[in-house]
C-alpha cells in the first residue's frame, strides 16, 4: 500500500518549515478568544527538530502558528499547549469542545472551523489549505488507509505547497496499515509540546496527570469488583437495532476505561474489533454476553439527560433489549468519544468513574488545568 511507500521515504527525510512570523506561539485560549503570545516553552527562537513516525524529523525555522488537526486527540494537545484553535478538523462534529464547558477560562469557537472529510476527502481542499495553515496536525497515512481514492501521490502534491504532515493515528490500534510506532496520549502530547516549543506546559500537564493517576488508583476497587462493560456504536444513533463493536485496546480512545480497570466484556469472546473488521452485533448476541454496563458511542452531542431521553429511552421500550441487564439497572451510558487529549481526558475519565464506580466529586484540579492553557503556571 502506498502508506508503506510514504512511511519509508519520509524516515530519512528532513523538510524544512519555515513559517511567517516567526518565534511566537499563539497563545492560549480564553473565555474571549485572544491569545497571550506569552512563548513561555523553552525554545531557543533558532531553528530546531522534532522527529515521529510516519512524518520522521522535521526542521523548523520557527514555531507554527496557524495549524489543521485531526479531530479531538490533537486538536485537544494544542489547546492544552495553549495555541489558538485549528483552522480546520476532519469532521467538527467530533471535535467535542463542550467538554471544555469543564474548564474555567478555557473555550474553543468552532463556528469558523472547516470540516475535511463532510462527504469525501478533497486533496484539492488540503493544497487550499496548505496556503493556509503552517502545519497538518494528522496521520498521513489515515488519510492513505482510510480512503481508497486517495494515493501517496496525493500526500506529494499537498506537502508541496510547503506544508507539511506530523501526526501519527494514536485513538485505536486496530487497523492493519498502521505497522509503525504506536505513541500513548502522553508520548504524542509531548511530540507536539517540541513542535509548538511548549515542553514547559506539557510538563506542567504531566504532573497533573500522575497526580490524577494517583487519585484513580485510590477509586478502583479489586478486580473481582469491576464491571464488564461493552463498548460500541448504535445503528442508528437514536434508535438502535444493532451495534458496532470495539474492543478496549492501547489507544487513546479507550485511556479512561484502562485507567479504570474495567472488564471488556468482548475480549473473552469471538467478536471482532469494528476498526479491522467491519463487523456488527445485535441484541441477541448481547444476551448471551450480557456485559454489565453498556457504553454507547456517537452521541457525545448530546447532555446526559437526552441520551435517556433517545438511546436509553428507546432500548428501555424495545421487546429484546429491554430484558439486558445493564438495561435493566439504568447502566446504559454514552461512551467518551473517539478521540481525546489530555484536557478531555481528564473530563471525561471524571465521567467514567462516576458511570462505573459511582464516584460523584471532582477527581482533578480544574483551576490548575485553566492556569496551565492560560500560561499562568
Amino acid at each position: 500500500m502506498g502508506n508503506d511507500t510514504y512511511r519509508t521515504r519520509r524516515q530519512l527525510l528532513r523538510t524544512t518549515v519555515a513559517v511567517a512570523g516567526a518565534g511566537m506561539v499563539a497563545g492560549c485560549i480564553s473565555d474571549d478568544g485572544n491569545g497571550d503570545g506569552d512563548g513561555d516553552g523553552d525554545g531557543s527562537g533558532g531553528s530546531y527538530e522534532v522527529t515521529m513516525e510516519p512524518a520522521g524529523t522535521l526542521e523548523f525555522d520557527s514555531v507554527p502558528e496557524t495549524w489543521a488537526a485531526n479531530n479531538g486527540s490533537w486538536a485537544d494537545m494544542g489547546i492544552a499547549l495553549g495555541q489558538q484553535p485549528p483552522e480546520a478538523v476532519y469532521l467538527t462534529g467530533r471535535y467535542h469542545t463542550q467538554l471544555y464547558d469543564e474548564i474555567p477560562g478555557v473555550s474553543v469557537d468552532k463556528s469558523d472551523m472547516d470540516s475535511l472529510w463532510e462527504a469525501e476527502l478533497d486533496t484539492e481542499d488540503f493544497i487550499a489549505l496548505g496556503e493556509d495553515v503552517d502545519i497538518f496536525v494528522m496521520d498521513p497515512n489515515f488519510l492513505l488507509g482510510r480512503s481508497d481514492a486517495w494515493e501517496e501521490s496525493d500526500i506529494e502534491k499537498i506537502e508541496a505547497t510547503g506544508t507539511p504532515f506530523f501526526g501519527n493515528s494514536i485513538f485505536s490500534r486496530g487497523y492493519d496499515w498502521h505497522n509503525y510506532e504506536y505513541l500513548t496520549l502522553y508520548e504524542a502530547f509531548g511530540k507536539l509540546a517540541e513542535v509548538f516549543q511548549e515542553t514547559d506546559r506539557y510538563d506542567a500537564f504531566e504532573t497533573v496527570h500522575e497526580e490524577f493517576q494517583a487519585e484513580l488508583e485510590e477509586i478502583v476497587p479489586a478486580e473481582d469488583e469491576r464491571p464488564s462493560v461493552a463498548i460500541m456504536w448504535p445503528q442508528p444513533l437514536e434508535e438502535p437495532t444493532s451495534f458496532s463493536p470495539y474492543l478496549i485496546d492501547e489507544g487513546t480512545s479507550f485511556k479512561q476505561w484502562r485507567d479504570l480497570g474495567v472488564e471488556d466484556a468482548f475480549a473473552t469472546t469471538n467478536v471482532e474489533d469494528f476498526h479491522s473488521s467491519r463487523t456488527e452485533v445485535d441484541y441477541e448476541l448481547l444476551h448471551e454476553i450480557d456485559p454489565d454496563i453498556l457504553l454507547i458511542r456517537g452521541n457525545e452531542a448530546k447532555t446526559a439527560e437526552e441520551f435517556d431521553d433517545t438511546v436509553v429511552s428507546f432500548m428501555e421500550n424495545h421487546s429484546v433489549a429491554s430484558s439486558l441487564t445493564a438495561v435493566e439497572n439504568g447502566d446504559v451510558y454514552r461512551g467518551g468519544p473517539l478521540y481525546q487529549g489530555p484536557i478531555t481526558n481528564l473530563v471525561l475519565t471524571e465521567r467514567a468513574a462516576n458511570q462505573v464506580y459511582d464516584i460523584d466529586r471532582e477527581l482533578f484540579d480544574r483551576e490548575q488545568v485553566s492556569d496551565i492553557v492560560n500560561g499562568d503556571f
